[in-house]
Parts: C-alpha cells; structure tokens; sequence
C-alpha cells in the first residue's frame, strides 16, 4: 500500500477489508480480533497510526503518526510469524509510511489455508469480519471455517465404497454426448466409459472422487455421502415473496446429481431471458454472448463453488424483476476489487473441469467475465453479495423488447429450438385428448374432434414424443421395448426421444430403470 491508496482508502472506503487504529499508546488490544477476523474472511488492511472520529456515523481522519515505528513493526511481524499468540503462522507483509514526519504502519494480513485462526490458544477467540466490523465467530462459523481447510481439495478426494457402478448410466450417457457434440476433439472422447471416467477423475484408484459422485452418481448414492445435497429451484410470481399472487408458480423436482439439475436448471432459465437461435447442439455456441450465456456462467459457478458438505443448500429464486444465484459458503476473492477483472478459485476444481470439458463453462474462473457481460446486455447490473455462511449472485432482469414482461415465460417463435415448442404441445396433451398428430401439423382431440394447429417451427420428431408422452400417461409402467413396438421406430430412436423428454422437463424417471416409474410433468 502507498501513502497515495492509503489516502484513497480513507476518501472512500471498503470496510471490510481495512481497519484503522490510532496506536498512541502502543499496540491497541483490538488488533488481535481484526488480525484473526482478516485471516478467517477474505484478508485486509490494519493500519496504525490514525485516528478515526464518528460524528452521527460519518467518519472523520487524522494522522496521528506513531513512536518507534521500526520496532512496533518488527515486534508485531515476529508475534504473527509466531506460534505464542495465534495458532497457526500469520505471513502478513508490512509498509513503513511517512507523512510529513508522522509514521504510519499498514499490515497486510492474508486469509489463511489453515482456519480456524484464533488467539490466546482459545477456539472461543476466533472472530470474523461482518461488514466493517470483527464479530466472534459462531459454532456454525467454526464448522464452516474448519471445513474450509479442504477449500479447492475435497471435491478430488476419493470416496471410499464406490465405483464405476455407483454411476446414472443415463448421465453419464448425456453427459458424454455432450461433450462430444462441443468438444469434438477432446481426446478421451474415443475411449469405453470406465477408461474415460479414468482419465477425466471422475475416478481415481477404483474409487469416484466426490467431483464424480456428485456430477454423475446415482441419486441414493449421492445422498449415502453428500446428504445435504439438494438445489432448490423456485420461480415466484412477485417481486417479493410477500407481493406474490401465491407462493410459486414452479418449484423443480429433486434431480439424481449435478449434471441432471444442470441440464433441467439451463432449460428454465432459457425461458426468462432473449435467447436467439444459435447454431449449436443445445440452441447456443460455445462463443455466444446472450443472456443466456451469461445465467449459464453464473450457474456453472453457482455449481462448481457450492460448498455441499454445508447443511445449508443452494438456492435459485426467480422473481419478476431478478434472478438470485445463492450458494452454502463465500467467494473465494473480493469481487468488487477488479468487477470483471477478477480470475476465480473454484472450490471444487474438478467440477468445473467437468463442465469445461463439455464447453459448458469458461476455464476455472474466468466466468465472471461472462457474468459481467450482463451490463452490457441489458444495461442493468449483477449484484454479488458474500459473507462467510453464503454468497449470492443477483441477475436483475430487463424488461423484454417482444414486450414481455419480466418473469414470464416467452411463447414459442419460429426458429426456436423444439424444446421450447414441444413445451406447447404438451401443454394441450395434458387432457389425454390426444388420439393424432397429422403430418400437417395438427392435434386431433378424440374427445371433441376439435383440430388445434401446431406451434410454427413444429418438427417432426415432435410427433413420435408427443406419442410417447400420451402412452407414459395411460401406462407410467411401459417400458422402452413396448413403446419401439407401439411406435414402431427402433429402440435406440425410442432412447434418444426418452432424453430429449427428460432434458425438456417433460418427463422424469421415477425409480430404477427396471423397476421405476414414468411420470409426466407437463
């Protein structure tokens, strides 16, 4: 720090990360608590040699300078180098300042690798920093801290008493698809399954890592290790949960494993932002700058940076004016030091290298970027919000040049990805009136006779899942082998229709593959 930023600093300041101490009479006692504060948070600045004043909460400063400068700093640097006053090491680097013959001292105390830091071989004093000022810290701040010890680790540990076979079969399918489809070229892409889990670290040593499990891993499996693991996804008809005509209008089904809520997760959002057509496997290139890009950034993040072990979970509300990301657990890094300057540290490094081989997420941390484009895409800026239990990315959202109106769905257009179409469709199959879909692209009702047109941009795909939905209806038992009979197309046709069904939110299955359930959803 220069004697220019320190006085920038007290022009206009970040209290969270700087602390001011007049020091006249030696070392102030309330150094300790910002020291281990600091250490537990994000880092920050103590400074001492200035004097604060608070008149009706507005700040005032004065340098006041300190005696024997050299040595309070040398006795200050030894004391945090130290095991006598804290339990671990404090590397803190220290800036000797002079002001016209006034000294002023200003330490640099970095977040530790090693949490809990506290003082006086006492856990109770450890504190931690909430806005400008040092609290103690909880019990459940304690057990958040100590569980940081694994920040950026324990997604690549193994996870003793699994295997290959603890994997959904059916996401690891879709998932390895899609990478095929955006990463051509990956170079495990020609391997057999177990080989490719391997080498990607889905697995390591016969066992899955947790990166692994909780990407691909079969839902009671996922719950056996990781029993908080949930994302609770709700869209609420307000700009409040108390201005809401009701208390949501959709609130999405638990999914077996990350990739599963990914895939669902991306499907809503669509429905909520300009998404234009762009070539790609699923309505979007990998250099697509839509809105759409930006929420799918910010949900990589969101799943990349949960903190799972946490009894918290992650959560996405979607208001009529927003769209707020919050995740168990902090950011990593000050994100308002540098807005889109700032290079990420994921906490679960593995998971983000699972979406980066599907070209589903920017290299580890230079997402934020592609969050940031939201200001230049709607004029309206992304709030980020942290503290140590949770962190939270606000996405507000504009009012639509079709003229819709923030929060509500768009109907479908011609051009769209039949996804979105098919979501007509089955809206007018939820009768069970279905006897017909002509080739013209119309609906007969075999209640009323009734011929609906089809949305512009129907496909003809769309005629064998809309027969496929109506047959799951009549008979939630069917099996893949009787619905190739009934339709007649192949078995391998019959799958592929199935996956389409599920990543539209169409359907879900219920149970296991051989014992479950089909139910429709729309």
């Amino acid at each position: 720090m220069t004697k220019e930023e320190l006085l920038d600093r007290l022009n206009d300041i970040e209290w969270d990360d700087f602390e001011v101490k007049e020091a006249s009479g030696g070392l102030p006692k309330s150094m300790w608590e910002t020291v281990s504060a600091f250490s537990n948070t994000a880092g920050g600045w103590i400074i001492l040699g200035v004097k604060e004043t608070k008149v009706k909460s507005v700040s005032t400063y004065e340098i006041t300078g300190i005696e024997k400068a050299e040595k309070m700093e040398q006795d200050i640097i030894s004391i945090l180098r130290s095991v006598s006053k804290f339990n671990v090491p404090i590397l803190a680097t220290a800036r000797l300042l002079d002001f016209d013959g006034r000294s002023v001292l200003a330490f640099h105390i970095p977040v530790s690798a090693n949490k809990p830091v506290y003082f006086g071989n006492n856990l109770n004093n450890t504190f931690v920093r909430i806005g400008s000022g040092d609290q103690r810290a909880t019990d459940i701040e304690i057990d958040i801290l100590m569980r940081e010890k694994t920040f950026g680790m324990k997604s690549e540990m193994e996870v003793d008493g699994t295997g290959f076979a603890d994997l959904n079969t059916q996401s690891l399918q879709t998932y390895r698809r899609r990478v095929r489809d955006f990463n051509p070229d990956f170079r495990y892409n020609d391997l057999d399954d177990e080989q490719f889990c391997i080498k990607t670290g889905i697995i390591s040593r016969g066992r899955l890592t947790y990166g692994g499990l909780l990407m691909l891993g079969k839902g009671e499996v996922v719950q056996g290790y990781v029993p908080h693991f949930w994302i609770d996804y709700i869209e609420i008809p307000g700009t409040t949960y108390s201005d809401a005509d009701c208390r949501y209008t959709y609130r999405m089904p638990e999914q077996e494993n990350i990739w599963e809520y990914f895939k669902v997760l991306l499907q809503r959002l669509r429905l909520y932002v300009d998404n234009p057509f762009m070539a790609g496997p699923d309505g979007f290139s990998p250099e697509d700058n839509s809105q759409l890009y930006c929420l799918r950034e910010g949900l990589v993040n969101l799943l990349a940076h949960a903190d799972y072990f946490s009894p918290m979970h992650s959560t996405i509300r979607v208001f009529n004016d927003r769209i707020e990301f919050q995740n168990p657990g902090r950011f990593a890094v000050r994100i308002s030091d540098k807005p889109g300057k700032v290079k990420s540290v994921p906490r679960n490094p593995n998971i983000i290298a699972f979406f980066r081989f599907a070209r589903q997420g920017e290299n580890a941390g230079y997402g934020i970027d592609k969050i940031m484009r939201w200001t230049k895409l709607t004029g309206l800026e992304v709030d980020f919000e942290s503290d140590i239990t949770s962190s939270t990315v606000t996405y507000p959202l504009p009012l639509q040049k079709s003229g819709q109106i923030s929060g509500q769905i768009n109907s479908p257009k011609s051009g769209q990805m039949d996804d979105e179409i098919f979501r007509q469709v089955a809206e007018t199959l939820k009768s069970d009136t279905l006897t017909d879909v002509s080739k013209s692209g119309q609906i007969i009702s075999s209640k009323s006779g009734q011929i609906t047109d089809l949305p512009k941009g129907y496909k003809s795909g769309d005629e064998s899942r809309s027969k496929i939905v109506k047959a799951m209806r009549n008979n939630p038992e069917i099996s893949r082998k009787e619905l190739s009979k009934l339709l007649g197309i192949s078995p391998s046709a019959i799958q592929r229709h199935i996956e389409f069904l599920k990543e539209s939110e169409i359907i879900i299955r219920l149970g296991s593959d051989r014992k479950g359930l089909w139910k429709v959803l729309k």
